[in-house]
């Protein structure tokens, strides 16, 4: 049950981080807001990675149980 809480948590914040990106975008033609754009995207990419290489660690050691 945690490990779902967690991997739901993570995914909201990738949306987060994603949509607040998106706000930035639209709101300015700034540099400075371009560069917090890219942060922002640059967050969401390392969220996803990591979230991607910890259900793949998950599955291995048994935390995530495999179908059939």
């Amino acid at each position: 049950m945690l490990a779902k809480i967690l991997i739901l948590a993570t995914l909201a914040l990738i949306l987060v981080s994603l949509f607040s990106a998106l706000a930035m975008l639209f709101k300015n033609d700034d540099q400075a807001k371009r560069k917090l754009v890219v942060q922002a995207l640059t967050v969401r990419i390392g969220l996803s990675i990591a979230l991607f290489l910890v259900l793949i660690a998950s599955f291995y050691f048994g935390l995530i149980p495999g179908r059939g």
